[in-house]
């Protein structure tokens, strides 16, 4: 069997899921932030072992934007859009803000560089390109010090041949190159050069990344290397180092999908899941489904393209308590992050949360990864010391307070994505995990009336499973701007160049996955098309198994009924682009939880704070057989991470490992 590695690496913690033999292992490391692939090769040696295929996830292009440490990129558009980036679009994020600012750009000015040629809203030539002119601004930007080029014209997605001429003219100069009709061919102007402007921005930091983990997992004799997406799915390292951007948000996109796989294996299939790691906390509803999106926010800036529905909250064991100017208690968003980590690590001195937690006693300092790395309780104390004042100057109640607070973030986020878009919580079961999560778990499920709470056997390392047992999927898409008829007539015509579209996408994506080392023959396509009424400014994604077009206005009468409330049969429709996703099977891997560890389960009792100081039983998660049962208060303590369970819970371990938690509603 061949033995798989998920790695997936946060901003505090790098987790580790390997599949050998039928067997299960995981481990966790610290972050090695000013080198992430060190904590990667570190951690293989750490483990001693040698996998076949490494499916990895990192927020290298997520970081490279948010702290503004790409490459030093420039812009070629066409002549009047150079300030489409300043522009952007009519949203307001802070209605009322007085003195609000507008993110700054990651091309500066002077590197926002115009050139003459023009086509039309078909795509028809108004003004040819001048070759003259390209080297002109070629030779501005190499002198600039460039190191990677955007090259996003008008109307480029209808007609690449400008485009290309530029890309082309660039690469021969070394430049790396993301023109818009290779990485977003649709409409909309500013999304699709804010998707392309981030892609060239991070991709020279990516390609380094990139070429460094290959060269160091080559040394160790591990030759298949496969890239988590944003989407769910992973590719192919030569796909990832062409089209970073599209890893933005792999670690918690596979979060959701290991989770929503390990639910429904336990017979639950509508779950909000919770994942909170030393960073952020990231939630997603999967009402039966993991739900998609076809834009997610990075920094500020809109990045198109298929992604997870995930929404996420600066909110995690790392996450900075402080008092702000008026004396109110603040936690986060800033976050002390893998170095210098929370004061309890020995490094750093600022109350975190994981402080919080320890002060509270929820957190045993000799099980905290296995022993492994030291905890130092009493700097977290020290560190609380400073919010102590407002309460009394006890510092368990700062603690508790500390707690509160981050909680009630995270709620926030929990409300968004249910209550805000019309899902009842009670419907469904908070699965929480990120080596944080299960121990916020069961106040926030009691706080929105979740009743249910599904910990899975490995919490801690959830997003690495998730990437381990990831399909490889390539999305692709083009504009289409067709209008549907429901008149026989022109139904062909309307299929027919349906037809072409896709399968001149199919013919494209079936190259791209061979090129990056797949075999495509078992693999799966799903169509789907983005449809409007004329006149509306956003789509709807409909899936598309038939081209007939009444079939097609039928479906996406139905969606629009569903998410509105109302459609209208006789108002035209058009269709906007086109989207085709191809999946390779996943592979097979056993899941099965290793047999309990011998001995009893109860390691003994400890005071913690539940509303006060209660004797709290600590437990082994790794002696939990399935039909154990217990009662909170209680402590289950595992190598990945720590779940609280909280007075007026009770639990149970199910035939698959999963701790399955409920509440006392009465």
């Amino acid at each position: 069997m061949t033995a798989i590695l998920g790695i997936d690496i946060g901003g505090t913690f790098t987790d580790f899921f390997l599949c050998e033999d039928g067997r299960l292992r995981v481990y966790k490391r610290a972050s090695t932030p000013d080198d992430p692939a060190r904590g990667v090769l570190d951690g293989l040696a750490e483990m001693s072992v040698r996998p076949q295929q490494v499916v990895h996830g990192s927020t290298i292009a997520t970081n490279a934007i948010i702290e503004r440490k790409g490459a030093r990129t420039a812009l070629i558009t066409t002549r009047g859009f150079r300030d489409v980036l300043l522009i952007g679009r009519q949203t307001r994020p802070r209605l009322y803000d007085l003195e609000p600012r507008r993110p700054i750009p990651l091309i500066t000015d002077a590197l926002r560089l115009e050139v003459d040629e023009r086509l039309d809203h078909q795509g028809r030539l108004l003004q040819p390109l001048d070759p003259a002119q390209v080297e002109q601004l070629l030779d501005r930007a190499t002198d600039e010090g460039v190191e990677s080029l955007a090259v996003c014209l008008l109307f480029s997605f209808l007609d690449p041949r400008h485009e290309r001429l530029v890309a082309d003219a660039a690469r021969r100069r070394g430049l790396l190159v993301s023109a818009s009709h290779e990485v977003l061919p649709e409409h909309r102007e500013y999304e699709r050069t804010s998707t392309t402007v981030a892609n060239a921005y991070v991709a020279p930091v990516m390609a380094r990344y990139l070429s460094h983990l290959q060269e160091g997992l080559r040394q160790r004799g591990i030759g298949q290397l496969r890239v988590m997406a944003s989407s769910g799915g992973s590719m192919g390292p030569t796909a990832a180092g062409r089209l970073p951007i599209r890893t933005a948000v792999s670690g918690p996109a596979a979060g959701v999908a290991g989770a929503f796989a390990l639910a429904a294996r336990a017979g639950i299939d509508h779950i909000i899941t919770l994942d909170m790691g030393g960073t952020s906390t990231d939630v997603s509803l999967c009402p039966g489904r993991v739900l998609e999106r076809d834009e997610t926010q990075v920094g500020d800036l809109p990045i198109r393209g298929a992604t997870v529905d995930v929404l996420s909250v600066g909110a995690g064991g790392g996450s900075i308590a402080r008092l702000d100017a008026g004396g109110a208690l603040r936690v986060g968003p800033e976050s002390a992050a893998a170095d210098p980590g929370p004061a309890c690590y020995g490094r750093g001195h600022q109350p975190t949360v994981t402080d919080a937690q320890v002060v509270l006693g929820r957190i045993a300092p000799e099980h905290f990864l296995d022993g492994r790395m030291p905890i130092h309780p009493e700097l977290s104390a020290r560190a609380l010391e400073s919010l102590a004042v407002p309460f009394g100057n006890n510092i368990r109640h700062a603690a508790d307070a500390v707690l509160r607070v981050a909680n009630t973030n995270m709620e926030r986020a929990l409300r968004v994505v249910s209550v805000e878009r019309g899902h009842d919580p009670r419907l469904f079961t908070l699965v929480a995990f990120g080596g944080t999560g299960p121990l916020h778990a069961c106040d926030l499920a009691r706080a929105l009336r979740i009743p249910s709470v599904l910990v899975p056997s490995h919490p801690g390392v959830l997003s690495a499973l998730g990437m381990a047992t990831a399909p490889a999927i390539k999305e692709l898409s083009a504009t289409a701007l067709l209008d549907l008829h429901p008149k026989e007539s022109s139904e062909r015509s309307d299929h027919s160049a349906l037809l072409s579209l896709f399968g001149g996408l199919l013919h494209r994506g079936e190259d791209e996955l061979r090129d990056d080392g797949f075999a495509t023959a078992d693999r799966v396509s799903q169509r789907f098309l983005e449809m409007r009424y004329r006149g509306q400014s956003y789509e709807l994604s409909v899936p598309a198994d038939s081209l007939a077009p009444a079939s097609l206005l039928s479906s996406f009468h139905a969606a629009h009924l569903e998410r509105y409330g109302h459609c209208d049969h006789a108002r035209p429709v058009e269709v906007v682009s086109v989207r085709l996703k191809l999946t390779l099977p996943a592979p097979e891997l056993p899941l099965e939880s290793p047999p309990p560890a011998a001995g009893d389960p109860l390691l003994g009792q400890r005071e913690v704070w539940f509303d006060g100081l209660q004797q709290t039983a600590v437990l082994e998660r790794s002696r939990l057989r399935p039909g154990f049962r217990l009662e909170g208060p209680a402590v289950v303590v595992q190598m990945d991470a720590t779940t609280a369970i909280p007075p007026g819970w009770r639990g149970s371990v199910d035939r698959w490992g999963n701790l399955m938690m409920e509440w006392s509603q009465s």
